[in-house]
């Protein structure tokens, strides 16, 4: 009777040990496909930013005139 008491509680405790590492598991998953999917999309707005101060210097440095300027803005912001 003690063995079988002592098997079904080690058993409770195993499965309680194992659900939890596999918790565990699947929510560090997710955080780093989060990560992941937020670091993309600093990438992506960085890269704007870029483009834009890029445009910005040739139409400051005159490279570009008024119009040139706004038509590539425009299409950096459409994409």
């Amino acid at each position: 009777m003690e063995k079988i008491i002592f098997f079904t509680l080690a058993f409770l405790a195993m499965a309680i040990v194992l659900y939890l590492g596999i918790r565990s598991t699947i929510k560090g998953f997710k955080a780093k496909n989060e990560m992941t999917i937020d670091n993309e999309e600093n990438e992506n707005i960085s890269g704007l930013s870029t483009e834009l101060d890029k445009l910005n210097e040739l139409y400051k440095s005159g490279a570009l005139s008024k119009e040139e300027f706004e038509k590539a803005k425009t299409k950096l912001l459409e994409n």
